[in-house]
């Protein structure tokens, strides 16, 4: 080859050379200016992961305050006891130190025995096993000086941990939620505001040096953590407790057999004062199945180490946490009647009140004949009448005036086609007609509360917007939101959804409930003395289930005159004694009234009637001198007595604050040492109320009452007493007589 070609090919390979050099340094330049502009941030956490330690600053969860600012959910240290199985059997002594630490440890913490212990010592290739959760700061100290006493620092561990805590047990669980094990919200207001009450964690940050030593304190940072928000509710405690006593109440009578629920809610805000369903369940130890979940679980007499019982277990507790009154949906029945009624009248398709119908027992509509509650039915009665009485044709009849499509406009303004937005998670919708399918056979049964399903939230949202004028809200829980220094992030501001109907109209349909329950209507159980409570009650059939499986119910509001709290009741397959809503609901709506109006400073007003037929409070008088015991009670109904010897009264029977008739009401005073003598109580149970009434007084007995409200003006019979037939009771016991309800079919 000659020089000239050897210098072309020597020239080629320094240029093939050289371009490769120049594409490596344009790769790595090209790398460099990516690491350095767009993976900057990246590798620099890594440096600094590399060059930092960061411990976590767990920020603390926000607190639930009811209404008065009582605390529903807050926060509390409890501990986590842990053993270090590596660190034991590395010891010299390592079967005398298991031993030790096995028969300490269970002798310090309840419910742990030794051979769990032992257990957890087993393995060995683990640096730490939790031997138990939670234990409270007296089992804690039991363990740290059980510690302390034996020198096993580095086996034992004793760690403070934040955790959840509802100082009521089981007020308002459904309504709250809870959280997990990692403190994050589950359920209720804990899940729907987590990221609220979670707050933002902060860190602690050291600087070591290559080797991993620690770097002067100059090289540290601190950030701290940002606590949770508060939440204050629009839930009154005393009003949220009335309310579940009473549903546990009428689950129990009546035999509920899927569940009891109920709201108290604000007509004028939409604010909801109460919200239950029962059972309820323990939010400190919500995974533990309540006793009537725990017994229907015993009752399938799966083992309990098996699959079928975790799933089923697993199936009862998501039921046991579901808010029936917002998550799941029924047939509201008869009280959707109240409705119907304020459509007809707003379109005026009756003008007159006293518009007579003729109800046979049943209406043909189309190609079926549609019945009454009533068999036989109600002949001519008024519309007025056909609302109290809860008649079918007459709302089928009115219904039909107004037509398919006014009639389901309606139902869409009054909010039953959509959710209400209210501030809980798992809100359930309606399921109602198509409207293109909405037929005149549709709309003769929906005029009566059949064939659809709306959620009991979305009923009493509908009825209180008759209540307060005819607006309709949106429900809410949450009040308002501050940080953990008291500055205010959120208020809630009522607003109105639409104007449904008008005042008038509202007004009109208010005195004719009214009219029924302080008359012979069928919500007439849903009566409490002083105040006038509207009302109506509704019985639905379940639909695909067994006909005989019901659901009743109640919804009402008060003062009627002036309405500010709406009450609604379901219960959901009552299989005891009555299944009508007059009877399984309507009472019971009645008892949160009577307890919660007063509290909310609605003052009662007596008719004559009511006045003479209230109950009387026995007063204190213990301590009193006989002369002015004498003196104040001579100015009031009671008669009275006084056994013994002395100045003073040490004693009396019934106790201060009894509530008795006031039919020969009588106090019988202890003076010195004396006991006032005992008597048998007789069987009184199957007498009328004037007969029992008459022979408990002559034996020197007090009387109260409970159950229907006109005792006194009918001939019903004691259905139970208490204290029971031959018990043994001091001179001037109150016994308490118990009178059935009238059982009202409702429809």
């Amino acid at each position: 080859m000659s020089s000239n070609g050897k210098r072309a090919v020597a020239l080629k390979r320094s240029s093939a050379v050289a371009l490769f050099l120049l594409l490596v340094f344009v790769f790595l330049l090209a790398r460099i200016f990516i690491i350095q502009v767009f993976d900057f941030e990246r590798y620099q956490k890594k440096v600094i992961d590399q060059l930092t330690t960061e411990s976590p600053v767990p920020a603390k969860r926000g607190l639930i305050l009811d209404a008065a600012g009582r605390v529903l959910a807050t926060n509390r240290t409890v501990y986590r006891i842990s053993v270090f199985p590596s660190v034991v059997a590395d010891s010299e002594e390592r079967e005398a130190m298991t031993e030790l630490i096995a028969t300490g440890l269970s002798s310090c913490i309840e419910g742990i025995s030794s051979e769990r212990v032992r257990e957890h010592l087993t393995h060995t290739s683990e640096l730490e096993r939790t031997v138990a959760r939670n234990v409270e700061s007296d089992t804690a100290d039991r363990v740290l000086s059980f510690v302390r006493e034996h020198g096993l620092y580095e086996m034992i561990a004793v760690e403070g941990v934040n955790t959840r805590y509802y100082p009521y047990g089981t007020l308002a669980s459904h309504l709250l939620g809870f959280t997990g094990s990692d403190g994050q919200g589950l359920y209720g207001l804990e899940l729907r505001y987590n990221t609220e009450l979670a707050g933002v964690s902060g860190s602690y940050v050291t600087a070591r040096d290559s080797t991993g030593n620690r770097l002067p304190d100059r090289y540290e940072a601190y950030l701290p953590a940002t606590d949770g928000y508060t939440l204050q509710t629009t839930v009154d405690a005393y009003v949220q407790a009335v309310l579940e006593e009473q549903l546990e109440t009428t689950m129990i009578e009546s035999g509920a057999a899927n569940r009891v629920c109920g709201i108290v809610m604000n007509v004028k805000t939409g604010a909801i004062l109460g919200m239950a369903t029962a059972p309820s369940f323990d939010l400190n130890s919500p995974f533990t199945l309540n006793e009537y979940a725990a017994a229907e679980l015993a009752a399938m007499g799966l083992g309990e180490s098996s699959a079928e019982y975790v799933a089923e277990k697993n199936k009862l507790l998501l039921e046991m946490w579901s808010n029936k009154a917002v998550t799941e949906i029924y047939m509201p029945g008869s009280t959707f009647k109240t409705l119907t009624c304020s459509m007809v009248l707003e379109e005026d398709a009756v003008t007159d009140l006293q518009e007579r119908f003729f109800c046979s027992g049943a209406l043909a509509v189309a190609d079926r004949l549609i019945h009454c509650h009533k068999k036989g039915g109600h002949g001519s009665l008024t519309f007025t009448e056909g609302l109290q009485n809860s008649c079918n044709p007459v709302m089928m009849t009115i219904a039909a005036r107004i037509g398919t499509d006014c009639f389901y406009d309606y139902v869409r303004s009054f909010g039953l086609l959509e959710r209400t937005g209210i501030d809980l998670p798992g809100e359930g919708n309606s399921i109602f007609h198509a409207r293109s399918s909405f037929t005149e056979l549709d709309l003769a049964t929906a005029s009566f509360g059949q064939n659809f399903k709306v959620s009991i939230l979305q009923m009493i949202t509908a009825v209180s917007a008759v209540a307060n004028g005819g607006s309709l809200l949106s429900p809410y829980v949450v009040e308002s939101i501050a940080d953990a220094d008291g500055n205010e992030v959120y208020r809630h501001e009522s607003a109105v959804r639409r104007t449904v109907i008008s005042e008038e109209t509202a007004r009109t349909v208010c005195e004719i409930l009214a009219g029924g329950v302080a008359g012979d209507g069928g919500a007439k159980n849903a009566y409490v003395a002083g105040y006038r409570v509207a009302a109506k009650t509704g019985t639905s059939e379940k639909i695909g289930d067994d006909r005989s499986a019901r659901i009743g119910s109640c919804v009402g509001f008060a003062p009627a005159d002036d309405p500010e709290i709406a009450v609604i009741i379901v219960v959901d397959e009552p299989t005891q004694g009555s299944k009508y809503g007059s009877v399984v609901a309507a009472p019971y709506v009645a008892n949160v009234f009577e307890a919660t109006l007063p509290y909310l400073g609605v003052e009662a007003v007596y008719t004559e009637q009511e006045e003479a037929e209230r109950m009387l409070s026995v007063p204190d008088l213990c301590g009193m001198d006989m002369a002015s015991a004498a003196a104040l009670l001579g100015e009031s109904p009671f008669q009275f007595s006084f056994v013994g010897t002395g100045e003073r009264i040490t004693g009396q029977s019934p106790a201060a604050g009894s509530q008795v008739t006031r039919n020969r009401a009588s106090i019988v005073l202890t003076l010195g040492d004396a006991v006032p003598g005992e008597l048998t109580v007789p069987d009184v149970v199957g007498m009328t109320a004037s007969a029992a009434n008459r022979l408990l007084t002559d034996m020197g007995f007090n009387v109260a009452v409970a159950g229907a409200k006109d005792y006194l003006l009918t001939d019903k019979t004691v259905k139970r007493q208490y204290p029971t037939a031959g018990s043994a009771a001091a001179r001037g016991t109150v016994v308490t007589l118990y009178f059935p309800y009238d059982e009202i079919d409702d429809g």
